[in-house]
């Protein structure tokens, strides 16, 4: 698939939301939006996205595929079902989550013993910060797994490798561009645009803001 392609899915289903004001994960505003969670509903889809993915990894020899929680779980079982059946052999579908009351990664319910020694291909939804990326990256080196790349659907922050732990490869479906300011130069705020509570982090946003 080419970025074109990727788009046309995106748009079908309703993933892209544009000239709204919407609060990122990073704490930053803007006014557009990858809505992954819209892609997921349509299995078809994403396979289709997620078999683009495995083609670019497919001669990389990958053992183990892992994702965050909790939407990178379904682009890690589909990413490994086309490795599995381009490569003829079992590819392991596994998933990082969040650690208790903290932003860490951590790698529990036996994967750990799954992914030492192997080769290990991460994936993600959106790269924003790449934080949660490079977080199960770390994570999956610290229990000895080999990470050979990291697949994407969309980078939209600009992310290098640097940025997320220095991957082998950092492969993206599609990269967007999109403005993204601090809360206190946001032109929408300053324009009274009303938040948008249906995506991103805007209901928590309003939360805080009412709590304060």
């Amino acid at each position: 698939m080419n970025e074109q392609e990727v788009l046309q899915v995106l748009g079908k289903v309703g993933a892209v939301i544009a000239n709204s004001h919407i609060v990122y994960t990073s704490g930053k505003h803007g006014t557009a939006y990858v809505n992954k969670d819209a892609v997921y509903p349509h299995t078809a889809e994403t396979s289709r996205l997620c078999r683009a993915i495995a083609e670019w990894f497919a001669d990389e020899n990958v053992e183990v595929v892992i994702a965050p929680a909790i939407g990178g779980v379904i682009l890690s079982q589909w990413t490994a079902h086309h490795l599995s059946e381009m490569n003829g052999h079992e590819v392991l579908g596994v998933y990082a989550e969040k650690s208790e009351g903290g932003d860490a990664f951590v790698i529990k319910r036996g994967y750990d013993k799954l992914i030492a020694g192997k080769n290990v291909l991460v994936v993600e939804d959106v790269l924003t910060t790449g934080g949660s990326a490079k977080k199960v990256i770390e994570a999956t080196r610290a229990i000895g797994g080999n990470v050979i790349g990291l697949g994407v659907l969309c980078n939209r922050g600009g992310i290098t490798p640097e940025d997320v732990a220095n991957p082998p490869k950092l492969f993206a479906l599609v990269s967007i561009k999109l403005d993204a300011w601090d809360e206190a130069e946001c032109p929408l705020c300053a324009q009274s645009v009303p938040i948008n509570t249906d995506v991103g982090k805007g209901r928590e946003y309003l939360a805080r803001k009412k709590a304060s």
